[in-house]
């Protein structure tokens, strides 16, 4: 076995007719819902870009359930505190 032959899995000329093959049916599809390679690309950019803005988004609701938690716990705490201390 060719180290050629070892690398592609197959005979060359096999995995070219494969490679053929597939091509030809990815761009059937492609074709019938009209996309292109770009929109492609395009939407894989915009999956992750949602996906960011996605993940900061959660961050930011969960630090501002922290804050408005905190605007009540502070004060409670602060004032417990003082009323402790003067016994």
């Amino acid at each position: 076995m060719s180290a050629l032959t070892r690398f592609l899995g197959d005979t060359p000329l096999r995995v070219l007719v494969k490679l053929l093959v597939v091509s030809f049916l990815v761009g059937l599809v492609m074709h019938a819902f009209g996309w292109s390679p770009m929109d492609v690309l395009y939407g894989i950019r915009q999956f992750f870009i949602d996906l960011w803005n996605l993940g900061f988004h959660t961050l930011d609701r969960f630090l501002s359930y922290i804050l408005l938690g905190a605007a009540i716990v502070v004060p409670a705490f602060i004032l417990l505190r003082i009323a402790s201390y003067r016994k």
